[in-house]
């Protein structure tokens, strides 16, 4: 089979809707016969036997698809995979799943919500103001320590919620630092030098 006759048989299966029920196998059939038509004529020849073989059983995978599924393949806009994956959430969702007759996760209680909020505020209350207790007695204006713990503060009188999240996101920084300290190898002892007198 000649070149011409391998963009024939691709055009022909263009036509019949193959760009439509597997363009991404169709492209490839595309890119292999440019790239056949770019090499020496031994490495054409076998690439040209590839081609020959791949497009006969893609032409005939197009021929015995029935006529049904090659009309639900319509040429519609194309969209993205992100588009198609919320959708799929949106399907997903414990309204939608509830609305169908399905059978969801259970719901938090709103109790529970709230009891965990509580006690996360009280944790950090506790956790500032043993911070605070614990304040250097003589540091100057500008001391870095100082400085945190008045902000700290102002931050718990100003905005408890804030201060609340504030100190998750210290605590899983701390928790990265300790990960990160404990999978650095211990620096080695260098061997001590030994002096040879004469």
């Amino acid at each position: 089979m000649s070149e011409v006759d391998h963009s024939a048989v691709i055009d022909a299966l263009r036509s019949a809707g193959a760009d439509q029920l597997d363009p991404v196998h169709l492209h490839y059939l595309e890119a292999l016969a440019m790239r056949a038509d770019t090499q020496s004529s031994s490495v054409k020849r076998i690439l040209d036997a590839k081609l020959t073989h791949a497009l006969a059983a893609f032409k005939e995978r197009v021929e015995h698809t029935p006529r049904d599924v090659k009309a639900s393949v319509t040429p519609s806009v194309q969209r993205s995979p992100l588009s198609e994956l919320t959708d799929y959430i949106a399907h997903l969702s414990p309204e939608s799943v509830q609305a169908n007759g399905g059978v969801s996760a259970p719901l938090e209680l709103k109790a529970i919500r709230q009891f965990r909020n509580t006690w996360s505020k009280l944790s950090v209350d506790k956790q500032v103001a043993q911070a605070l207790d614990q304040a250097p007695k003589n540091a100057g204006p500008i001391n870095s320590h100082m400085l945190v713990l008045r902000s700290l503060a102002l931050m718990r009188d100003t905005s408890p919620d804030y201060l609340n999240r504030f100190m998750s996101y210290v605590d899983t920084l701390l928790c990265l630092d300790q990960g990160d300290a404990k999978s650095k190898p211990t620096p080695k002892k260098p061997l001590p030098v030994k002096v040879v007198k004469k």
